[in-house]
């Protein structure tokens, strides 16, 4: 058990491997009620979000889900965020657990000076489950019933069940896997929990198996693969800033529209004609496992040139424990062959290559 963010978490339950491989081939669920829950509601809310984020929010009609980047004035990530379309004059958003002090304000700043937006943080007061894995929607079928069985990137209130729980249901997650993300009142989180570990195609998941399944689809951690600058430095042994990126940085096609203006918009367009990118890299040779802030170089000879630096690395159990990671580097092609500095006397080789991993 560890302290993350002010919430005591698992890093596992039973193992990160088995917990991994079991939301692969199963069902796992999680407690992710450390990320925040807004509120933004008001006529034309779809309009406004747009005009703050790199979604087009307008395109996304009630009941369907997106994924958006926030943006300073400078072009630089503040967050990215999941937001949920509840009706035309509502939007429910989940920024992510150290970020939402920082999001709140942000966003307030911006709203409109008449008060036609309303922004309301409920992140205190909302649990947060999530269930994924390809059984997951016969899982939620059998707990909840079939009317709160929802697509990839649906959303609904949650309806009448056998539990007696209400709340909001999506069909989102950070796993790449089927599944739901499930927000209720405090007093409704141990009931579902205990109902979907009861289930024995479900098992518990903690943080270590959180980390490997995103990192096998190539999902960006907020402060680890992109850090805002007001919010401080990288840790070492990153250069100073290293993290603060823009969105065409980030390689993430599904969360930009560039055909609506919105802020930072300019400063993207000008970042957009820059060599470095976020690139996944998977290890061809045994050797330590890629980890943040190890250093990318372009060869294995003793001058070899520095190209970047890994911000996300570890094992991938999918792939028989291969390292994988992301990093920011130069100039790069898919298909390049690139030297993870691993440890101080040893680099693995490893293969540029475009998440997803598996």
């Amino acid at each position: 058990m560890v302290d993350f963010h002010g919430f005591e978490l698992p890093i596992w339950y039973k193992s990160i491997q088995e917990e991994h491989n079991r939301t692969r081939n199963s069902a796992g669920v999680f407690d992710v009620s450390h990320m925040g829950f807004f509120r933004i509601s008001g006529p034309d809310v779809r309009a406004w979000l747009s005009t703050v984020s790199t979604q087009d929010c307008k395109k996304f009609e009630p009941g369907r889900c997106g994924y958006a980047h926030f943006l300073d004035s400078h072009g630089h990530i503040i967050d990215d965020m999941i937001f949920a379309v509840a009706n035309e004059k509502e939007i429910l958003g989940v920024p992510n657990s150290t970020m939402i002090g920082i999001m709140f304000k942000w966003l307030s700043s911006l709203l409109p000076d008449d008060g036609s937006i309303r922004l309301d943080d409920l992140s205190e007061e909302t649990s947060i489950i999530a269930l994924q894995g390809p059984q997951s929607r016969d899982v939620i079928n059998q707990i909840l019933g079939k009317e709160n069985s929802v697509g990839s990137f649906s959303c609904q209130k949650i309806t009448d069940n056998r539990l007696g729980i209400s709340g909001w249901i999506q069909g989102t997650g950070y796993t790449g896997e089927l599944g739901v993300e499930i927000f209720i009142e405090h007093k409704f989180s141990e009931i579902l929990w205990q109902a979907l570990i009861e289930d024995d195609r479900v098992s518990p998941v903690g943080l270590g198996a959180r980390d490997t399944l995103r990192m096998e689809k190539g999902y960006l951690l907020s402060g680890q693969d992109f850090l805002w600058p007001g919010k401080g430095d990288a840790q070492d042994p990153l250069p100073s800033d290293f993290l603060a990126r823009n969105t065409f940085e980030t390689s993430v096609p599904f969360g930009l529209d560039i055909n609506h203006d919105f802020i930072g918009k300019e400063h993207s367009l000008s970042a957009s004609r820059s060599r470095t990118r976020l690139w996944g890299m998977q290890c061809l040779d045994k050797g330590p496992f890629p980890r943040p802030g190890h250093r990318v170089l372009d060869s294995q000879e003793e001058n070899a040139k520095l190209i970047g630096y890994i911000t996300s690395g570890g094992p991938s159990p999918s792939l028989g424990m291969t390292g994988v990671a992301m990093g920011y580097l130069d100039a790069c092609e898919e298909g390049e062959e690139v030297w993870i500095q691993s440890s101080t006397r040893r680099r693995v080789r490893a293969v540029v290559s475009k998440p997803p991993f598996i």
